[in-house]
C-alpha cells in the first residue's frame, strides 16, 4: 500500500472509530515532488483503483476522477467502496483512538512509526490541552486575550490547526464547532484583496498572520467539504490569499513583515513557503518559479556552521529557531536531502531538548514547532531521539491547573497551540504535516 493510499485510510479509520461522518479527500492532495519537480496545479485526471461495493468476491475498478470536481461530491461517491474494502481488513472499536491501535506484526511505514511515541501520558497533556484552548475561544471565533496579539489571525489559525490535528474538523467532532468558528473568523478578516489581517491596532509583522491563516484554510480546504460564510468560501479566500503572497515575493525571492515585495527575511519567509505549500497540495495553482526563487533565497541564508542567518545581509548569526525553520522550508520545497539539509539537521541535533539551557531558548514554542516537523520527516533515529525529548519536555511544562502551556511572549493561546500541534505532529493526521 502506497504511504499516501496509507494516510488516506488512516483517516477514513480515525473518523469511523470516532463515530463521525468521514471526511476523506480523494486523491487530490498530492506530495511535491523532490527537487527539481514541478510545483504546478494538479494534472487533470487521476486514476484510483477502489473496491466495489457490489462485487462478491472483492473486484477493484479503476475509476478516473478530474481533480477539479467538487471534493465533497467526490468523497460521498467513493465513501461506500472504500469503507467496505477496509472494513473487511481491520475493524476498530469505537472506544479505541488511532494512536491505541497496534499491528504488532505489520511492517513499520514512515506513517505509523511515530505513533508508539504517544503514550497515555502524552494524550492526556494533548487533551488537555485542546480543552484549555476551547475554552479560551472568544466570541468572534478568534484566539487570543489580551496585549497587542489579541484576536489575532495567525493564533487563531494555530488553534484551528491543533484541533484539526486531533481529527476535528469544521462542524465535525467534539471541537468542530470551535474549528468552524475560527475558519469563520479567518474568512470575515479577508479583505477584498486576498490580505488577511488581524482587526484592531497593528500588530508586528501581519505577513506572519497572514502566512498562518493562509496554511489553515488551505488545510480545511483539503480536508473538509466545500463551505462559505455570509461573504466568500474558503476556495475563494485561498486563492486570493496565494495570489498577495506570490505578488509580494521580493527580488531575493523572500518576504518580510508586508505585503510588499521590498525585504526579505527567513522567518516570514518560511511561513510563506508552508502557506503555498499547503496551497499546492488542496489543488492551487503555485507556480514552479516561484518556489525555485524562494528555494535560492533560504539555501544562501545558510552559514558554514550549518545553521541559518536572519537575513541575507544582517544579522547573519546563525539560530536554533530559524535553522529549524529553513529546514522545514526545503521540506516544503520538496527538497529533502542534500548537504543544505544534512548541514542544518546536525546543526538542530546538537540542540537537542532535555539540555538545561533548552528551556529558557528565545522564540521557544516557535523553534520547536519548526524543529519536530523538520525531525518527523528526517525520520528514523533522528525522529527516534528528538520527538521523546520534545514531548517529555512539554508534558513536564503543561500548568496542571488549567491545561495551558505558560504564556510565551504572545499569549497562552499562541503556546498551548503550539505544544499540541508537537505532541500531535505523529498523528500525521494534517497533510502538511504528512510525511
Amino acid at each position: 500500500m502506497s504511504s499516501t493510499t496509507h494516510y488516506r485510510m488512516k483517516h477514513l479509520v480515525r473518523e469511523l472509530s470516532q463515530d463521525r461522518v468521514p471526511t476523506f479527500k480523494p486523491a487530490q492532495s498530492v506530495a511535491v515532488p523532490k527537487s527539481g519537480s514541478s510545483c504546478e496545479g494538479p494534472s487533470p485526471a487521476v486514476a484510483i483503483p477502489i473496491a466495489s461495493p457490489i462485487a462478491t468476491p472483492i473486484e477493484t475498478t479503476t475509476l478516473y476522477i478530474d481533480s477539479r470536481i467538487d471534493g465533497f461530491t467526490l468523497r460521498r461517491w467513493m465513501l461506500f467502496g472504500i469503507a467496505t474494502a477496509f472494513s473487511l481488513i481491520v475493524m476498530v472499536p469505537g472506544d479505541q483512538s488511532l494512536a491505541q491501535i497496534r499491528f504488532p506484526n505489520a511492517e513499520r511505514t514512515v506513517e505509523s512509526s511515530g505513533i508508539e511515541h504517544i503514550d497515555a501520558q502524552t494524550q492526556t497533556a494533548i487533551d488537555r490541552g485542546l480543552a484549555y484552548l476551547a475554552s479560551r475561544q472568544n466570541l468572534d471565533g478568534s484566539f487570543g486575550r489580551g496585549g497587542p496579539y489579541q484576536s489575532n489571525v495567525a493564533v487563531t489559525a494555530l488553534a484551528g490547526m491543533a484541533f484539526m490535528s486531533a481529527g476535528h474538523t469544521p462542524g465535525r467532532g467534539t471541537y468542530g464547532s470551535n474549528v468552524q468558528r475560527a475558519v469563520d473568523f479567518i474568512l470575515d478578516q479577508t479583505q477584498a484583496n486576498g490580505f488577511i489581517v488581524s482587526p484592531g491596532p497593528a500588530t508586528h509583522g501581519p505577513m506572519y498572520g497572514h502566512g498562518f491563516a493562509t496554511l489553515f484554510l488551505a488545510e480545511v480546504y483539503g480536508m473538509t467539504p466545500p463551505f462559505r460564510n455570509a461573504r466568500v468560501s474558503v476556495g475563494e479566500a485561498l486563492d486570493q490569499a496565494v495570489k498577495v503572497i506570490i505578488n509580494s515575493q521580493n527580488k531575493d525571492g523572500g518576504w518580510r513583515y508586508h505585503p510588499e515585495p521590498n525585504e526579505a527575511d527567513v522567518s516570514v519567509t518560511v511561513c510563506q513557503v508552508m502557506a503555498l505549500r499547503a496551497a499546492r497540495n488542496a489543488g492551487i495553482l503555485v507556480r514552479k518559479d516561484v518556489i525555485d526563487f524562494c528555494t535560492d533565497y533560504v539555501k544562501k541564508c545558510q552559514n558554514s556552521d550549518g545553521g541559518f542567518r536572519y537575513q541575507l545581509r544582517s544579522r547573519r548569526d546563525s539560530m536554533f529557531p530559524r535553522t529549524a525553520a529553513s529546514v522545514v522550508a526545503l521540506y516544503s520545497a520538496g527538497i529533502y536531502d542534500g548537504p543544505e539539509v544534512n548541514n542544518a539537521l546536525k546543526y538542530l541535533l546538537a540542540r537537542k531538548p532535555g539540555r538545561p539551557a533548552s528551556r529558557f531558548e528565545t522564540h521557544y514554542f516557535y523553534a520547536h514547532y519548526y524543529a519536530v516537523q523538520a525531525m518527523w520527516h528526517s525520520g528514523g533515529r533522528n525522529w527516534d531521539l528528538w520527538f521523546p525529548a520534545i514531548r517529555d519536555e512539554l508534558v513536564l511544562r503543561q500548568s496542571r491547573r488549567d491545561g495551558s502551556w505558560a504564556a510565551s511572549y504572545i499569549n497562552s493561546e499562541y503556546s498551548t497551540a503550539m505544544a499540541c500541534l508537537v505532541l500531535q505532529m505523529p498523528n500525521n493526521y494534517l497533510p502538511i504535516f504528512q510525511r
